[in-house]
């Protein structure tokens, strides 16, 4: 280090020396180590430096421990508990991603459960950041995030639509029908298909008919529209008519259209409020069927129908009881408490056993005859 003839150093060897400090203070502040926290995870402690999970701050831990404020506090030991239902062994993989980048998934663990942690946490899953010796497990749960991203693009660019033209007519539920670029629909305006499908909402996106093609994409199809907040939601696969086919002509010269039919995937959704009240009868509206005049009740009875929908004949009695029944007033009120135990015999087909009507007419007619 060179001095002027004062004593002084140069101005170009202090700013050399001040580095020269600040790279020492630097490298004995990498190789010492740096803070500590403990976590403690289902009943287990992992003591692991901070600036680990720091590197990391768009993860829950990179945040709760990067940001000044605390959004968890230390017990009494000074311990923090994180991970709620994450087992030790779990959270042991994945402290592998704070300190490699890579989570290597155990066989005695599922890739369903490394996900549904991986998504707790907020830490990336893909081919990128695990390793799995299961790849079905592992392929699957891509496929499932990778569903719901592309249903997510076509919910908005080519569902929502349809769904807003059929609002603005009123209705408050749309089925979609997902036809092939290349199908052509030629239905006859005389003779159109009779099943409803002109109700129906059609696209034509060959990529939309492959997704719905797989069962699993289905699924998750019918839980991205539940978490938008839509109802009776259905998707499957139905056929749809194209074109005519043929007409036969039947019986009397009518005419019936046979249409050619293709299998195509639906999807079916609700956005009604009060669909139990659009099905409510307001039973104040139904005409009462009780009698409340006597004039009516003196009427001819009603037309009564058994179960097969046969009306049941009304049986009759006598004309010569009836006779016997007006010979003599006293006699015919005798006679008509008789009736009120007269009962119908069902093994005989509904008919009136007038045994006890015949006993008390005989019975007015003798007492007549002693007077």
């Amino acid at each position: 280090m060179s001095t002027s003839s004062n004593g002084a150093i140069p101005k170009h060897d202090k700013n050399s020396s001040n580095s020269n400090v600040i790279a020492a203070v630097t490298a004995a502040a990498r190789s010492s180590p740096g803070e500590r926290i403990t976590l403690l995870v289902d009943n287990v402690r992992f003591v692991i430096e901070k600036e680990l999970v720091t590197a990391h701050p768009n993860t829950m831990l990179g945040t709760m421990f990067s940001t000044g404020f605390q959004f968890v506090h230390p017990n009494d030991r000074g311990e923090y508990e994180v991970a709620e239902g994450i087992s030790h062994s779990l959270f042991r993989s994945i402290l592998d991603y704070y300190k490699t980048g890579v989570i290597k998934c155990p066989p005695t663990i599922s890739v369903p459960e490394l996900k549904e942690a991986c998504d707790y946490l907020l830490i990336p899953f893909d081919a990128t950041t695990v390793r799995c010796q299961n790849l079905r497990g592992l392929l699957h749960e891509l496929s499932n995030e990778g569903a719901r991203q592309q249903f997510e693009l076509f919910l908005e660019e080519f569902i929502l639509p349809v769904m807003v033209t059929s609002a603005q007519k009123g209705d408050r539920e749309c089925h979609v029908v997902v036809l092939l670029d290349d199908d052509v629909v030629d239905w006859d305006e005389e003779f159109p298909p009779q099943m409803g499908e002109e109700y129906c909402q059609t696209i034509h996106s060959t990529t939309m008919h492959r997704f719905f093609k797989y069962i699993e994409n289905r699924d998750v199809a019918k839980q991205v529209m539940k978490d938008r907040g839509l109802k009776k939601i259905r998707c499957g696969i139905e056929g749809y008519p194209t074109h005519k086919e043929k007409i036969r002509r039947r019986p009397g010269g009518r005419a019936e259209v046979i249409y050619s039919y293709v299998q195509r995937p639906f999807i079916h959704m609700s956005w009604e409020k009060e669909e139990a009240k659009s099905r409510h009868v307001d039973f104040q509206c139904v005409k009462s069927k009780s009698v409340t005049n006597l004039a009516e009740a003196n009427a001819d009875p009603p037309l009564e129908i058994d179960a097969s929908g046969n009306p049941i004949a009304q049986a009759e009695v006598r004309p010569e009881v009836r006779a016997q029944f007006r010979a003599d007033g006293d006699a015919a009120a005798e006679v008509q408490d008789a009736v009120a135990v007269v009962a119908v015999d069902e093994a005989a087909d509904g008919v009136i056993m007038l045994n006890e009507l015949e006993q008390a007419a005989g019975g007015v007619n003798e007492d007549s005859g002693n007077d």
